[in-house]
């Protein structure tokens, strides 16, 4: 082999020829057949990871089912109404034994009636007598009360000279609900619409940290959510939320307690009659029940009403106007307002659609108007109002539901979710006739 001439080489040595072997580039026929193979290659291994994973899905789903728990949600059953004066239909007798036998069965109930009525006339009551009247009332209040908190708002702020403050108000809160994670209050928008932080005090003195969970801003009340494991054993014994009455059962002349906050001060208590009761008011998305009653509250702080067995009828709600009736408090009936409340305590916005109305009677109907839900008032700024709803319109359907009654109405908004376009069918009055219209309404929330 010739050797190579190198003038750097050093003496002695001798180099040799290095040759490197270069590939020839592929050709077109080349690349087009490995770029097949690539990707004949990518799609066997697709398919088979996708078969891997149909075959496996339904397994790991099961124990992910098993594994991962699940916050149940809260149910809370509607009442509803009942009119004392409105009396339903007998039923048809199908024999004359039995309308003889139900006659002689009310005529000999009217006369134990009358008997029971005579002996308690005559009977003298005592002090004692009085004194075992309320005791027993006593025990109730003293139960219920078990399941009032104070809710402490705590507010971070600085001085003039940059100091740390820290503010704290004081409310009353009452536990509605409870489920394997945590404890449910019922308590006044106040106590969390500036709060930086929550501290619930329970009735035994025990303290933990709260969170607003949701909150109404139409009837300023809030729920606020308590970690189970962040209270004891002993203070879960004690506090057992508040049964849900039916505010529909209750009558002028019943006695009720007004438990939170009625005298200023969170736990205190008062006694007081319901003077009267204001039916079909009307209220946004709502025809409610109002509870007038001569007994103290503060509506700021929290004042809730039970009944004497206890449980939970409803909570005062701040006077409208310019203070008119200062002497007589104003009580929302807690059955009016299920419906909201079972959204608020499953942490979800209460829908709004945004109309004041009254469902058209049979009366207007015979006359020519549409059955529906007349439009008092579009809320300005409300869904309704935004989509086009005018003052006047007769609603009938809603969402795809037919709508007659405001009980119709308010359980149909109850139901719908906040942020969702639905489809709104009413009645507008023209020249000559009325004429179905069509909206679109995006539901938002209270």
């Amino acid at each position: 082999m010739p050797e190579v001439q190198d003038s750097k080489r050093e003496p002695g040595k001798r180099h040799f020829i290095t040759e490197k072997i270069v590939k020839q580039p592929l050709t077109r026929k080349e690349m087009v057949k490995r770029a097949m193979l690539f990707l004949l290659a990518a799609a066997i291994l697709g398919g088979v990871a996708g078969v891997s994973f149909a075959v496996s899905l339904p397994f790991v789903s099961g124990r992910l089912k098993e594994t991962a728990p699940t916050e149940p949600r809260i149910s809370i059953p509607k009442d509803e109404p009942t009119e004392t004066t409105a009396e339903s239909e007998p039923a048809v007798r199908e024999t004359e034994e039995e309308s003889q036998g139900e006659t002689q069965a009310a005529l000999e109930s009217e006369s134990i009636e009358k008997a029971v009525r005579k002996a308690m006339g005559n009977y003298r009551y005592t002090v004692e007598d009085l004194k075992a009247l309320f005791s027993s009332l006593r025990q109730q209040v003293q139960a219920a009360s078990k399941g009032i908190v104070v809710v402490h708002s705590v507010q971070q702020e600085v001085d003039w000279f940059d100091n740390p403050v820290e503010t704290t108000g004081l409310y009353s809160g009452v536990i509605i609900a409870a489920t394997a994670q945590e404890l449910l209050i019922l308590t006044p928008e106040e106590a969390v619409q500036q709060a930086d932080s929550i501290k619930v005090t329970f009735a035994d003195g025990v303290e933990v940290n709260g969170r607003m969970k949701q909150k109404d801003t139409l009837s300023g009340m809030a729920i606020v959510s308590v970690n189970i494991e962040d209270v004891g054993t002993d203070t879960l014994k004690e506090a057992k939320p508040l049964v849900l009455g039916n505010s529909y059962l209750v009558r002028e002349g019943d006695l009720i307690v007004a438990i939170g906050s009625p005298a200023g001060i969170v736990r205190s208590v008062d006694y007081g009659f319901v003077s009267y009761i204001m039916k079909n008011v009307q209220m946004v998305d709502q025809v409610n029940r109002i509870l007038y009653a001569r007994i103290s509250a503060d509506t700021e702080r929290g004042t809730f009403l039970v009944n004497t067995s206890g449980e939970l009828i409803g909570w005062v709600m701040k006077p409208e106007g310019d203070g008119e009736n200062e002497e007589m408090a104003m009580a929302m009936g807690i059955s009016d307002y299920k419906g909201i409340l079972e959204n608020l305590t499953n942490g979800l916005a209460a829908p709004c659609f945004g109309i004041e109305g009254q469902e058209v009677p049979d009366t207007m109907t015979s006359q020519g108007l549409p059955r529906g839900i007349y439009v008092l008032n579009s809320v300005t700024d409300r869904p309704a109002y935004d989509a086009g709803i005018q003052n006047g319109d007769i609603i009938t359907h809603v969402d795809g539901r037919k709508i007659i009654t405001m009980k119709d109405f308010q359980n149909t908004v109850d139901d719908l979710e906040c942020g969702r376009l639905i489809h709104v069918m009413v009645q507008r009055n023209g020249r000559d006739q009325y004429a179905e219209l069509e909206f679109q309404v995006t539901v938002g929330a209270r």
